[in-house]
């Protein structure tokens, strides 16, 4: 009569043994694999090179990265700076709603900053949206914001468009048809495919993530960069032309209503490959932001 031999207790330990092996390597492989279509966005700071919020010695698409290493996952190591701001009694606070009000802190993460000062705390979550316009070299990109949603996050952009922080500012960093998104917002970026401060550039603040909840980075989104560690949003941003399966991190601001064809174009010129070694680099066709202006006053 056949059937399978009764496995002795040894036998069936190394057999759960060698399943347990295999399922941790199966794991392993899926997240590297996770790895490689993710990225950090953050801006650089103290780095070789940058996602953001962005790690090549590290980091956004975020504000200040510690150098965005777009194809390394979101847990890539933090400097000092980045582990200060994470404290939760050091770290910007989230939007309060029972008194209206926003935390922005001073940035100390060292990077280069064009201090316009600090926008005021008191906002409004109404309208619900505001329709923010990038006159850009290259024609207007339109952002509807989600003032509701991400009050403090717009608020910020509002004061510094007033502030003119964006005025002539390039964007330096473009990715690929795996990572899809412009990223823009450093006032001191020369974006020339040879600057090795692209994306360290900041306001000399930082504030909350806002609007984390199930977010995620479309076609057509425009979000916030930031480095590794919470609490580190500053000016940078990125404009998102294809699909990304970046993690919940980083504040989906609005979404682009006109200038995706603009976003098509430069992808297509393509990028000057960075030192980073993720596929990303500096636009081949230049993206200059030449003025800034936000319509629907709270």
């Amino acid at each position: 009569m056949g059937g399978k031999a009764v496995a002795t207790g040894k036998d069936r330990q190394k057999q759960l043994a060698r399943e347990h092996y295999e399922r941790q390597m199966q794991r392993r492989i899926e997240r590297e694999q996770k790895a490689k279509r993710t990225a950090i966005i953050g801006s650089t700071v103290g780095v070789v090179i940058v996602v953001g919020g962005i790690v090549a010695a590290v980091a956004l698409l975020g504000g200040n990265d510690t150098g965005t290493e777009a194809a390394a996952s979101p847990s890539a190591a933090a400097t000092p700076a980045d582990t200060a701001q994470a404290s939760a009694s050091t770290g910007p606070k989230p939007y309060d709603a029972k008194t209206g009000t926003c935390d922005y802190v001073k940035d100390t993460s060292g990077g280069t900053v064009k201090d316009v000062g600090m926008p005021p705390t008191k906002v409004k979550t109404e309208p619900a949206t505001k329709t923010m316009t990038f006159k850009t070299n290259l024609g207007d990109i339109v952002v509807e914001l989600n003032n509701a949603k991400a009050p403090c996050t717009t608020n910020s952009l509002e004061f510094l468009a007033k502030k003119n922080y964006y005025d002539g500012s390039k964007c330096h960093r473009l990715g690929s048809d795996q990572f899809p998104m412009l990223q823009c917002g450093d006032p001191t970026a020369k974006a020339d495919g040879k600057s090795q401060t692209d994306g360290q550039g900041g306001p000399g603040y930082v504030m909350a993530e806002e609007n984390l909840q199930g977010a995620q980075y479309k076609r057509g989104v425009m979000a916030m960069a930031k480095t590794n560690a919470p609490g580190s949003t500053g000016s940078q941003f990125f404009l998102v032309y294809g699909d990304i399966g970046l993690t919940p991190d980083y504040t989906p601001v609005g979404t682009i209503t006109k200038g995706l064809d603009i976003l098509d174009k430069v992808n297509k010129a393509g990028n000057i490959p960075g030192a980073m070694g993720d596929g990303t680099g500096a636009p081949k066709q230049t993206v200059e932001i030449k003025d800034v202006t936000i319509a629907g006053k709270s």
